[in-house]
């Protein structure tokens, strides 16, 4: 992901900055909990698309 395009991207739930993680290719919501994926490149930027934060994924 491009750093200028993660630096614009917010949760759409909460509006809290994301983290990119590229071994799993999501974006992750620490305030919100919810992870959204990256699929072909292109974030899934809808709730319904998230998975929640486990408790250790959130503490990492």
């Amino acid at each position: 992901m491009d750093k200028k395009f993660l630096d614009i991207l917010v949760c759409p739930v909460c509006k809290a900055p994301l983290r990119y993680h590229a071994d799993v290719q999501e974006l992750w919501c620490k305030t919100s909990r919810l992870a959204y994926p990256i699929k072909d490149g292109i974030p899934m930027m809808l709730e319904n698309e998230a998975r929640p934060l486990t408790e250790a994924e959130c503490a990492a």
